[in-house]
């Protein structure tokens, strides 16, 4: 099935959308880990029936379509969970690690969430769903050479963050 737009079979959306569920569940665990990523891609499925009709072949696959659907539902679901804490405690985020912990002890899924958002969601694309630089700019709505420039702006903060210095 090329489009779900002329679709209101739920049997069929179900088809159409199955190949990306293990994509999507692998998304949802790393940009939201605190969320149940089994919501964050339900969410993100109800959100896709919805607008299934603006789903344009044209500007990519289902997978990368869906994708991103599930990458702005986790973005939600994080809004979500900050405005909860606030409500238990008036800190907005958490505060910087101390000065003891930052450098080589520094592990690597702690240095990813310190990276700005966006460089999040390439790494993530990129490197641990294994999308293609067109796969993740089309995820990530830009320019391969953006998605290339933010990855290599990524590495080089995950370098810092990491101490690894090519001195």
């Amino acid at each position: 099935m090329e489009t779900v737009a002329a679709t209101d079979d739920a049997a069929e959306f179900a088809e159409w959308a199955g190949p990306a569920r293990g994509a999507m569940t692998r998304l949802a665990r790393r940009l939201a880990p605190a969320a149940d990523p089994d919501d964050v891609v339900q969410d993100s499925l109800a959100r896709a029936w919805q607008k299934r009709g603006q789903f344009d072949p044209a500007r990519g696959t289902p997978t990368t379509w869906l994708l991103a659907i599930v990458a702005d539902q986790a973005r939600a679901a994080r809004r979500s969970r900050i405005r909860r804490l606030r409500v238990v405690d008036d800190a907005a985020e958490l505060p910087d690690p101390p000065a003891s912990d930052r450098g080589v002890d520094l592990d690597l899924e702690r240095a990813i969430g310190r990276l700005a958002e966006r460089q999040q969601l390439a790494v993530h694309l990129h490197y641990f769903l294994g999308l293609g630089v067109d796969e993740t700019a089309a995820v990530m709505g830009c320019a391969p050479g953006t998605v290339k420039s933010t990855l290599f702006d990524a590495r080089t903060r995950l370098r810092a963050l990491l101490g690894d210095s090519d001195d």
